[in-house]
């Protein structure tokens, strides 16, 4: 039997209404936003018409077309045309995108312990650092900064 009442002051404040069960597609969407702020400003005005997004999990075409087998294995995903490889000839076409697969996000959160905010922002940057066209050690490094 649990009570609610009885629980300690906390260090970091909990969503409101937050039940102590699995943060859904809302709260995960706000702990992205909230890590989207903490990006150094300068790569606010090229990450502005990115469209971040929160699913359940990728569908079974996406895993196909990645060689991923089972659906736990991806936590994000960006779609687009990295900026490195842009053209001023280019125009039109869909705006980037970063997905955030949620089941996956909480599983990986429940095996490694680390804090759920602190891993959405991992997965996210990790993801923005695609549209940049970073290398992984260029996105830890921006991770560091961020």
């Amino acid at each position: 039997m649990s009570d609610k009442t009885a629980l300690p002051d906390l260090p970091v404040k909990l969503p409101e209404g937050w039940t102590g069960g699995a943060p859904d597609a809302d709260a995960l969407f706000a702990m992205a936003a909230a890590a989207l702020d903490t990006m150094p400003a300068v790569f606010a005005p090229h990450i502005q018409g990115v469209v971040v997004v929160v699913e359940e999990f990728a569908d079974d075409a996406t895993l196909a077309s990645l060689d991923i087998e089972h659906p736990y294995e991806l936590t994000g995903l960006y779609e687009g045309r990295p900026l490195t490889e842009r053209s001023i000839d280019q125009s039109g076409g869909m705006p980037d995108r970063v997905t955030l697969y949620r089941i996956p996000i909480l599983v990986e959160w429940i095996e490694t312990g680390e804090r759920l905010d602190t891993l959405v922002r991992h997965v996210l940057i990790h993801e923005i650092g695609h549209h940049f066209g970073f290398s992984d050690d260029d996105m830890h490094a921006l991770e560091d900064m961020a």
